[in-house]
This record gives structure tokens, sequence and C-alpha cells, in this order.
């Protein structure tokens, strides 16, 4: 296996395992036997185990952002469906019944925010590109109509992003998805429904 491919192969093994247990609960062994790698190759790689954190939330990162391009930057499709696609497709990939439930982000922030400087700077840097994606999205529904024109779409992306990972929290402690649902149905049903145009509701269940 190559210098490159070990790394990645560490940081795809070990971004299941934190995403999973957290940040904590997976120890370094955990990681190595999983991706079957002595540790000299780990420490050829990375300085610390939170330096391997901060890539492994680079590379969650990032599959997030080209997820998100591939839903909300098709202009051939408007605005607020894109949006509640893009939120339904993540209640199906973190919902409960997805392989690992729960945002790896939402986990880190209550694991080790206080403890890693540099990870609360790099995991508040992604929430921020998070909102921002979600802000240009609303930016196009007010162009576009469907949001009236007075709207802040930088405070109601930064709104419906908490909201979200808030759900996402109580889904993981009722193991259930039907905050989920409630966001999804307040959020498209209520907030930000089409109402001048009547449009009919879309399913809010999460499958």
């Amino acid at each position: 296996m190559s210098a490159r491919s070990t790394r990645d192969h560490l940081i795809d093994v070990g971004l299941g395992l934190m995403h999973q247990n957290g940040y904590n609960a997976t120890g370094l062994t955990d990681i190595l036997k999983a991706a079957d790698v002595p540790k000299g190759s780990f420490y050829h790689h990375f300085g610390s185990k939170e330096e391997f954190a901060a890539a492994a939330l680079e590379r969650y990162g990032m599959r997030e952002r080209e997820h998100a391009a591939a839903v909300l930057n098709d202009v051939t499709t408007p605005p607020l469906k894109r949006l509640r696609r893009y939120f339904s497709d993540l209640g199906k990939t973190y919902g409960q019944k997805a392989a690992i439930p729960g945002c790896m982000m939402g986990r880190f922030s209550l694991e080790i925010t206080e403890e890693s400087p540099l990870l609360r700077k790099q995991i508040s840097a992604s929430f921020d590109h998070w909102q921002h994606t979600i802000a240009t999205v609303i930016r196009q529904a007010v162009a576009q109509k469907e949001v009236p024109a007075d709207a802040d779409p930088e405070s109601l992306a930064g709104f419906l992003l908490n909201s979200w990972e808030g759900a996402l929290l109580r889904s993981q402690a009722e193991k259930s998805n039907a905050p989920l649902e409630t966001f999804m149905h307040f959020v498209f049903d209520g907030l930000l429904m089409k109402e001048s145009h009547g449009e009919a509701r879309g399913n809010t269940q999460i499958p």
C-alpha cells in the first residue's frame, strides 16, 4: 500500500469509528486494529490523535460539501424544493435507520470543543460554510419570490441549521426519527411554505 493510500485508508477507517463512537471512546489502538496498520505508519502521517481527528473531520466535511453541491446547485429545480430534498436526504443519511446515526460535527461539538481549540475552530468554520451554503439557496428563493423579500438569508439559514442539529441530537436521545419529521413539517410545511401558490405539501416522513 502506498504512503498516500495508507493515509487515506487510515482516515476512512478512523472517520467511521470516530463518527460512531466519538473522539474519546476511539483509541489509537482501535484505529490501528481496524485499519490493520502498524503504529509507525500512523505517526508517519499524523503527529497526534488530535491531528488525525482534524484530517477525519476535513474528510467528513468534504463529503458533506460534495453532497450539498450535488443537490443544492441544481438550478433546474426550484430553491425550496432543493432545500427540502437536501434535508430529507440528510435525514436518510443520519437518521435512526442510517448505518451511523447522527452528525459527526455535532458529536464532536459536544465532546471536545473545550479541550481542543484546533478542532473547535475547524468545526466552527465548517458550520459557517454550511450556513452560507444554505443561505445561498434562500437568496435564490427570495429572488424567485418563494420567500419574502425582507427575509434575512444568513439568519434564516443559521436558524435552519441550528434547528436541524438540535433535531438530530434529540433523535439520538430518543432513538426515533420523530424530531427530524417535526423539523421537516414545521420548516417546509410552515415556515417556508409557499402558501400564495397553494403548493401541495410534501411527505415529511423520514424513511
